[in-house]
């Protein structure tokens, strides 16, 4: 398969490469693709060099399938060129992820809506993944009503200029910022900008995405987004309100048989999930479960996955799998 990787020099298009090659993906051509700074550099992949190309040029090589990631903005404008030519895209901006058109997808969870027809496919937020992987197979079992969550989310969220505003700050270098304010030793409560009620447009996709991927409008999310001086992984500490009441034991036994998560739930034996131990893995990992003593049929849990893993490229790439193994593509 010929496939396109756009945005192929930043953070998420190298996990994306790294992806497609450990997961034997079947391309039998790559065609990546930057911005003009990077036109004509080369990219290895899977032990062979690749010159990286505009998108025109690699539009005019009629590539099966496009894993975007290079913002909104080419999303916006090259996604539906890249359809238009019977090119299937993949599109990890969060231009696409609300049209009502446009099917947004996490494998485990809806993956069966996608038909051969979908050729531009939404990529869910990185915090939204990590969140409904869990919530799913909960609400299947107990049905969930109501969601706070806050997340404590990594620098490389944001970027490779968030590295290394923070790289230069822990070494005392007076570097490009990032952020409006320090980030060592420091907890930022602003991820993306801010919207006129008052929540951030990261704090809204969390509030929004996981009742379009799911198919439920029964239940509603209240989210406080937190950038936190961590260089990869997303944290999330979340609470659930059910239906009817749960017992601990049977929500260990769902988790612990969810595929794609791990349950990480010893904290007597100091086991629960860190960013540091999620750090290159495709797993969402959940533990500190808990009954909530203030509030009846409530459950707080803690949930941390590799944002630039099953947050971005693997999902994608997941996505990808689906269709080829159904025919889709």
């Amino acid at each position: 398969m010929r496939v396109a990787v756009v945005g192929v020099t930043g953070m998420v298009g190298q996990i994306m490469l790294e992806a497609l090659a450990s997961r034997s993906f079947p391309v039998s051509h790559l065609i990546p693709v930057a911005s003009e700074a990077s036109i004509g550099k080369k990219v290895v992949f899977q032990g062979q060099p690749y010159k990286i190309l505009g998108l025109q040029e690699a539009l005019d090589e009629k590539p099966e399938l496009a894993l975007f990631s290079a913002g909104g903005d080419v999303s916006r404008d090259w996604a539906p060129r890249f359809a238009e030519i019977g090119c299937t895209v993949i599109d990890n901006s969060s231009f696409w992820r609300m049209h009502p058109e446009i099917k947004l997808v996490v494998p485990e969870i809806n993956a069966d809506i996608l038909t051969a027809e979908d050729k531009i496919i939404a990529n869910p937020n990185c915090s939204t993944i990590q969140l409904v992987m869990v919530m799913a197979p909960l609400h299947k079992a107990f049905g969930i009503n109501r969601v706070l969550v806050s997340t404590y989310q990594s620098v490389s969220g944001t970027g490779q200029k968030a590295v290394q505003q923070l790289n230069d700050e822990i070494n005392g270098v007076d570097g490009p910022k990032a952020y409006p304010h320090r980030i060592h030793k420091n907890a930022l409560p602003h991820c993306d900008v801010f919207l006129n009620n008052g929540y951030t447009k990261e704090e809204m996709k969390l509030a929004t995405e996981p009742q379009k991927i799911m198919g439920e409008s029964s239940f509603k999310i209240s989210a406080t987004a937190v950038r936190i001086p961590t260089e990869g992984g997303h944290s999330e500490s979340v609470n659930l309100t059910f239906d009817r009441d749960f017992d601990l034991s049977e929500v260990r036994h769902i988790l612990g048989n969810t595929p794609g998560v791990i349950l990480e739930d010893e904290p007597l034996n100091n086991l629960y999930p860190m960013p540091i131990n999620a750090h290159g893995k495709d797993e969402v990992f959940v533990g500190r479960l808990r009954r909530d003593l203030s509030a009846s049929n409530s459950l707080n849990l803690w949930i941390v996955a590799d944002n630039l893993r099953k947050g971005a490229a693997t999902n994608a790439v997941q996505i990808a799998e689906y269709l080829c193994a159904n025919h889709l593509i």
